[in-house]
């Protein structure tokens, strides 16, 4: 076995599969570096091109593709405050205000060598795997899968910040939205309103996007000034490597949650990577505000990902993640056979997959650290020149899910769904753990309360432990939760009307007895999710309506100790609502004129009222923009939703 183990580490390295491995690496950074792009569309772009190759050329290429993809999703998060992906959203919590403070090379650094260290764990679990993972991932039932995710939901206690009832609130809309689209018990459509578009449920790019990066953009325009306060570069790289060795053990720990959640499909590891994180630290209070380990964990977790959701496609031919299922259509296209017969016949294919997902690895790290420091002076250009770019580019990376005006107007709703939490204090990783784990969650209640009965349930030795895992982490995030910061701000403000809050609180409300009225009517295993969910969020609204008419810290509830924050209105140059007025023009005129010649229209005339260009700058900066667009819509087969109106 070690022999074999050498020899094709030397034909990878030796021979053309490293150009391939290499090319695959160039490609899953790019992808990457475009938001809600993801692994998934990165792997499909791929399939057509795998198609009548060597499976010892192909192999390498699609898992450097597949190993490499949350690496450079790292770069958006932590320079603009944009996910790139679904593995990179916990990093921004601690990425992004990190990039603010002038320290984006320490953050990309430190992000960079975790995943890197990560990755390389990954597949060290992968080569285990070969031998003792089989007992070991059989050993997870549903009963065991369902507690992991309570596990993970336990983390909106942490996450909710210094007011719970508002955490909570923000869960139970993560929930409900989650909720839309075919109930797993039934298949019945649920919040759909007899749209095709709902009817699969909404996707967690767009949501992403919309909860995180929307609200960011448009707070750094009102601001109107740079990302960065600081010159961030020239210093950092080294110290944030230094952060990663100092914190080798939440590395470790992080990878090994990583490796758990990609061999068991419930998603979330970098948001369970950022609980433990949070959990196992003795000084918390930097958290949400630049804490290098907010980084560190889910870093080290999201490229571990990958290795441990190929235990289960290689071993049983069971994928898990949606990346790994189109690597199972490649291995079929290559006449490979997932399952047993890889620890087999091919046993020299998967010894060059495992040596493939380390490399890649290794080579991502250097590329990405070879051209951070360009990227990272981002962080210095003025905002306002910025920030209707990325506006694009967030709409953009939206229209990858169907490619119709659904996308366009889901961003636009949801996205106003953001700024609100934002601005009112409603924590918003909460609303994500909520949407991500949602589906995971009635899905495995369901599948348990049909296999198991409880007497059952409670022989299973590995239940207890999962189980007192679960209260401790519940228990922990309730003693500390206050002196956590998830959001950086408070939501209350000297001399705040507390009538907008108000009215937030009646639309989650009316949201809530919406929910209800629409499911009431469908079979009981279809309605008892989300009725249970809309009842218990009106519960915390109404909870929260009543604190915060009481002033939040000084509510006799020690449940619920929201702080007062310093007013941050005169560092605004621009009302809330002269941006929404621009965003609300962007989305109009390329419904008008269609995609691209909207944003054409739109950065000119943004660039005439806002920014101090000359008018040639404007027009550059205009064509250069539509041109990439136009150029990664003909690479990636992209049919742009057109306009209402010829301009012909």
């Amino acid at each position: 076995m070690l022999e074999l183990l050498v020899s094709t580490f030397v034909a990878l390295v030796s021979g053309a599969s490293l150009l391939y491995l290499l090319l695959g690496v160039l490609l899953g950074l790019i992808v990457g570096i475009l938001p809600a792009l993801g692994t998934t569309a990165g792997m499909a772009l791929l399939i057509p091109f795998v198609f009548g190759m060597s499976p010892e050329a192909a192999l390498p290429m699609m898992i450097g593709l597949l190993a490499v993809v949350a690496t450079g999703d790292t770069v958006t998060s932590i320079l603009m405050g944009i996910p790139g992906g679904s593995g990179s959203q916990a990093t921004v919590l601690d990425g992004f205000p990190m990039a603010r403070r002038g320290e984006a090379a320490r953050a990309l650094s430190a992000a960079y060598f975790a995943s890197m260290l990560g990755g390389l764990v990954g597949a060290i679990v992968l080569t285990g795997a070969i031998v003792v993972a089989r007992p070991m991932v059989l050993a997870f039932g549903t009963g065991e899968m369902l507690l992991l995710v309570l596990l993970g939901i336990t983390m909106v206690s942490t996450l909710s910040g210094p007011s719970l009832s508002k955490g909570l609130v923000s869960a139970g809309l993560g929930l409900m939205f989650g909720a839309i689209g075919a109930a797993p018990a039934t298949g019945d459509y649920r919040l759909s309103f007899g749209t095709v578009y709902l009817s699969d449920g909404l996707q967690i790019g767009i949501v992403a996007l919309a909860i995180f990066a929307l609200p960011e953009i448009i707070d750094l325009l009102r601001r109107g000034t740079t990302i960065s306060k600081v010159a961030p570069m020239g210093r950092g790289w080294l110290q944030g490597i230094r952060d990663t060795l100092r914190h080798k053990w939440l590395v470790l720990r992080c990878s090994a949650i990583g490796c758990l959640i990609g061999a068991l499909p419930i998603g979330g590891a970098d948001w369970f990577a950022y609980g433990h994180a949070v959990q196992s630290a003795k000084d918390r209070e930097g958290f949400g505000k630049g804490d290098v380990r907010g980084v560190i964990g889910p870093e080290a977790a999201n490229n571990a990902n990958q290795g441990g959701a190929l235990v289960p496609t290689l071993l049983f031919g069971i994928p898990g993640s949606g990346p790994t299922a189109i690597l199972l259509g490649g291995l079929v296209l290559l006449g490979v056979e997932p399952g047993p017969s890889m620890l087999d016949k091919n046993l020299g294919l998967t010894y060059t997959m495992l040596w493939s997902l380390a490399l890649a690895n290794v080579f991502g790290t250097a590329i990405c650290f070879m051209l951070s420091g360009q990227m990272a002076r981002i962080t210095r250009i003025p905002f306002v020149y910025l920030g209707p770019l990325l506006l694009v580019v967030v709409l953009f990376g939206a229209l990858q899910t169907s490619q119709s005006w659904e996308d366009v107007w889901t961003l636009g709703g949801l996205g106003l769904v953001g700024v609100f939490l934002r601005r009112f204090g409603y924590s918003r990783p909460a609303f994500l753990v909520g949407f991500v784990l949602c589906n995971n969650i009635e899905t495995l209640l369901y599948q348990t309360v049909q296999i198991y009965s409880l007497s059952t349930l409670m022989e299973r030795p590995l239940i207890w432990v999962l189980l007192a895992l679960t209260i401790g982490s519940l228990v922990f995030g309730l003693k500390y939760r206050p002196s956590i910061e998830t959001e950086g701000s408070g939501s209350l403000r000297p001399g705040d009307s507390l009538r907008p809050q108000y009215g937030f609180i009646a639309v989650v409300m009316l949201a809530c007895l919406g929910t209800l009225w629409a499911v009431y009517r469908l079979d009981f295993l279809a309605s008892v999710f989300p009725m249970s969910v809309s009842l218990a969020t009106l519960a915390c609204a109404l909870t929260a309506m009543v604190l915060l008419g009481q002033g939040g810290a000084t509510s006799p509830l020690a449940f619920d100790s929201e702080r007062t924050a310093p007013s941050e209105e005169a560092h605004y140059q621009h009302s809330l609502t002269h941006y929404l007025l621009w965003i609300a023009a962007l989305f109009a005129l390329i419904f008008v004129l269609g995609f691209l010649a909207g944003v054409a229209a739109f950065l000119l005339m943004f660039f005439h009222a806002k920014a101090p260009a000359e008018r040639r700058t404007a027009w550059v900066i205009t064509a250069s923009m539509v041109f990439a667009l136009w150029a990664l819509g003909q690479v990636f087969e992209l049919r742009f939703p057109p306009g209402y109106v010829s301009l012909g």
